[in-house]
């Protein structure tokens, strides 16, 4: 990172940004539009905490394996004979070609440029013609492996094998979606990944934002679903994620034309739960809209200082997806939520548009957007606990964690 472009006094401007909401303004714009950010932001981050990459009934099977990539790190995440999911560095430690692609059931992994081959768990097991190599040792050379946690379903790592626990940080929210137990929930592979041409905050905040609802969605797809029914249980910076609820206008409501749900009750859900939208976030990877009847994940894998992929994921109630109906039904559900995301992305596109401009703002918050007063306070804590002061009012970010490079 430039030192010049990141000197203390930017970092001292954070500060207005995780005060109290209705003191509070919005982040500096070039923490979603800077390249030396970005750079910050993926040690400060993706370096340090738990990254969601997909569900555990991706490898429900021994030899099952998926690749992902998030801040251009390219991931395996497999199921081994012995039943462990691990999760490990693709990059061949020989020339750097990709040892796997896609996803599928395998015995291992091999390079198909030179033939190192590789166990489920990352292990060398094998590398033609290096006889004559000197001190090449193969226990040195396996595919550098990371943390793996799963909570609820998800399957997390961690670059920094030595990070603490993630669900104990979690507590909370894993308390208040406990009705929903996503451990057990079903549903399809996630669609294919876009590439979205935004900065991965604006669409973290997006899908939090209580108060564009009543606003940028007015109409019978969400009108029963009022922005003034938000409520932002309280978090802390040091907690790995927060929530936000949203009221209805009566129970079970879901996105469709009828503006009920259609398919199967979560039947752990209380009747709390069922006259509300739950909305959990664990960032800087995962967040849950949650309804009666369907949930949706989101896998949020930032490319670039301005672009993500996404994964997109639909979970239901066990057994749901065995009704003769359910496809039909689920289309009622996915017509309206089409047409809500698309509204949703033209306005992350041009928010994004609005921050390269030299007049974006540092702007103010509504009590509506207290998620966002969260997110920020997450963020920075974690921004302030990455650099470290030097002389001459500059600072430098901590090196990344050994294990993420290993």
């Amino acid at each position: 990172m430039s030192q010049s472009l990141m000197p203390d006094s930017f970092f001292d401007s954070l500060a207005a940004s995780a005060c109290e909401l209705e003191n509070s303004m919005t982040l500096p714009p070039v923490c979603y539009t800077g390249a030396d950010f970005y750079e910050f932001e993926k040690d400060a981050l993706y370096a340090r905490e738990w990254l969601c990459v997909g569900r555990e009934a991706m490898v429900s099977k021994p030899g099952d394996y998926f690749t992902t990539q998030i801040i251009g790190e390219p991931i395996i995440v497999s199921r081994t004979m012995a039943g462990q999911v691990k999760a490990m560095s693709a990059v061949c430690q020989h020339r750097a070609m990709l040892v796997a692609e896609g996803h599928g059931n395998a015995r291992g992994f091999v390079c198909p440029y030179h033939h190192w081959s590789y166990a489920l768990d990352g292990t060398l097991v094998g590398a033609p013609a290096m006889g004559r190599t000197c001190d090449f040792d193969k226990a040195s050379h396996s595919l550098p492996p990371f943390a793996v946690e799963i909570w609820n379903g998800f399957i997390f790592i961690n670059f920094d094998r030595d990070a603490a626990p993630l669900a104990p940080r979690l507590a909370g929210i894993a308390e208040a979606i406990a009705g929903y137990d996503l451990a057990s929930a079903e549903g399809p592979r996630p669609d294919p990944a876009p590439t979205l041409p935004w900065n991965w905050k604006v669409m973290f905040e997006n899908n939090n934002d209580g108060y564009h609802a009543s606003r940028l969605h007015q109409g019978p797809l969400h009108d029963f679903v009022p922005s003034g029914q938000a409520e932002f249980p309280e978090s802390q910076p040091e907690d790995a994620g927060f929530l936000r609820f949203n009221g209805t206008l009566h129970r079970d409501a879901s996105f469709n034309a009828t503006q009920r749900a259609v398919l199967p009750i979560f039947p752990g859900l209380s009747d709390e739960a069922r006259h509300r939208m739950t909305f959990a976030n664990v960032p800087p990877t995962l967040s849950l809209v949650m309804m009666s009847d369907m949930v949706i994940y989101l896998i949020l894998r930032p490319n670039g200082p301005e672009s993500l992929e996404m994964d997109t994921g639909l979970l239901f109630a066990p057994g749901a997806m065995k009704d003769p109906a359910f496809e039909h039904k689920l289309d009622m559900n996915m017509r309206a939520t089409a047409h809500i995301i698309a509204q949703d992305m033209h306005v992350d596109e041009m928010v994004q548009v609005g921050l390269r401009s030299r007049y974006a703002p540092r702007g103010r918050y509504s009590w509506q957007e207290g998620a966002q007063g969260q997110f920020n306070k997450w963020l920075i804590h974690r921004y302030l606990a990455a650099r470290v002061p030097v002389a001459g009012g500059d600072v430098v970010t901590l090196p990344a964690p050994a294990e993420a490079v290993a």
